[in-house]
């Protein structure tokens, strides 16, 4: 891994540990809800996880790895700070360098964990809420993609589809204030309708 990423890893994980949107994580239950829907748990840390499934410690560490690894490659990214903020709320958003662009992103809040329906494997979806109480996102958990997920909160069991613990697209381009909230507004997507870059207006996603 390299450097940089590994460094950005090293931030976002220590932003977990503050709460966001007035709450965070909780107890997991690792089951599933019908055919299509899996009921999940965020958590903040792999340690709460770890807490309330002993038995599972080394997922709960794997899937907050992982977790970290996906934010850092498809939360939407910013060319400003204070873009990102607009968005997420001030004091959220941790630099993120891609091929020599200086770019910001939305720490990410907590990771979703329960076991997937296949019985194998846990998820390690990451997930965000914004501190702007002006934001449609602002005490909601959401996906990389805008996706929102329900209100935040302790001990709160959410459950979600397929399309929530899907993989998301790597993202290489920007998007301006505003555009993670209208986009995913607009449309259910995993690219922005109102993304932009240096070179004009296009979607977010790689």
């Amino acid at each position: 891994m390299k450097r940089s990423k590994r460094q950005l890893l090293s931030r976002m994980a220590d932003r977990i540990g503050k709460p966001v949107g007035g709450a965070i994580a909780g107890s997991v239950l690792l089951s599933a809800c019908g055919q299509s829907d899996t009921e999940v748990q965020v958590y903040r840390s792999p340690d709460d996880c770890s807490n309330d499934n002993p038995q599972l410690a080394e997922q709960c560490r794997a899937a907050y790895q992982q977790a970290l690894a996906e934010s850092a490659d498809t939360a939407p990214k910013y060319n400003q700070r204070s873009d990102c903020e607009a968005d997420f709320g001030g004091g959220s958003c941790v630099p993120y360098q891609y091929q020599g662009n200086n770019w910001f992103m939305p720490a990410m809040a907590g990771f979703m964990f329960g076991r997937l329906l296949d019985g194998n494997r846990y998820a390690h979806t990451p997930v965000y809420s914004s501190r702007n109480p002006y934001s449609p996102y602002y005490g909601q958990w959401s996906t990389a993609n805008g996706h929102r997920l329900g209100k935040a909160g302790y001990g709160k069991r959410i459950s979600v589809g397929k399309e929530a613990l899907a993989p998301k697209p790597k993202v290489t381009r920007t998007i301006s204030r505003g555009g993670f909230g209208s986009s995913a507004q607009a449309k259910s997507s995993w690219k922005s309708t109102k993304s932009s870059s240096r070179s004009g207006s296009r979607s977010w996603g790689g």
